[in-house]
């Protein structure tokens, strides 16, 4: 376990990121795009609540665990700079440091909290939600009451697992602690941008969270106190390039997903 933390740790970044005044910053922009048949949305049955987690009566949930868009885009891909040492102050954007519970999905589906930052968190659902945290963070939050927010400080840089320990078994969502300022997460275009990049040669990778379904886990709903079944989903996959930056220059990088390994 503590090899796999620090693993994890080490992918996403490192401790030793210092703020600099840019000069001739450069930026790098591109996509992720999906090849090949795009594969079926997985869907999961909704076992618990359906007059809030279901109120247009689907019977079934979107895990959401793979967005392409119309032009072939990949959504909700991590995008980041794996050996940038120096650069910009932290600039996230603040709409991935805030998760709400809402129909019994998290929104965002994919967070992003720089180091030492703080995450809020709410639910609009009335019903109890109970957040399970696993990885970089390790918390367990109920949240028995509509709107009321609850913040954790997220210390560690490293990949977060959240679940629903309610019952809610097909609740999902990912959140990256970041040490520093050049991450991403693509829109339904799979676009990405960095700014205000020092120049230099960089390792860029696209981290995707895995599409695949692989069964189910046994899980603990803390409401009844009895064993529930929840999605088991295939690791997470990444794609790596080299880019180089020129002052006041713009790099382009696009990246091509499949199924293929």
């Amino acid at each position: 376990m503590i090899f796999l933390f620090a693993a994890i740790t080490a992918a996403f970044g490192q401790n030793d990121y210092r703020v600099i005044t840019v000069t001739d910053g450069g930026t790098i922009s591109g996509t992720v795009k999906w090849s090949g048949t795009v594969p079926r949305s997985l869907e999961y049955p909704i076992t618990k609540d359906p007059q809030i987690c279901d109120p247009d009566s689907k019977k079934t949930a979107d895990l959401e665990r793979l967005i392409v868009g119309p032009q072939g885009g990949v959504a909700n891909t991590i995008v980041y700079l794996k050996n940038i040492t120096s650069g910009k102050a932290m600039d996230l954007p603040e709409q991935r440091r805030h998760l709400d519970q809402k129909h019994c999905r998290y929104v965002p589906h994919i967070l992003l909290v720089p180091e030492n930052a703080t995450l809020s968190m709410q639910s609009s659902d009335a019903t109890l939600h109970t957040i399970h945290m696993d990885g970089a963070a390790s918390f367990n939050l109920p949240f028995p009451f509509t709107d009321r927010v609850t913040t954790r400080t997220m210390s560690t840089p490293g990949l977060v697992h959240l679940r629903c320990n309610g019952g809610h078994v097909w609740m999902n969502a990912e959140m990256m602690v970041v040490p520093h300022p050049y991450y991403a997460v693509t829109d339904e275009s799979g676009r990405f941008e960095f700014t205000d990049v020092p120049p230099g040669t960089y390792q860029i990778v696209a981290w995707h969270e895995g599409w695949n379904l692989l069964g189910k886990e046994h899980a603990y709903d803390v409401l009844t106190e009895h064993s529930v079944e929840r999605p088991l989903f295939s690791e997470p996959r990444t794609w790596e390039k080299s880019v180089t930056v020129g002052g006041n220059q713009a790099s382009t990088v696009n990246f091509v997903i499949s199924n293929a390994k």
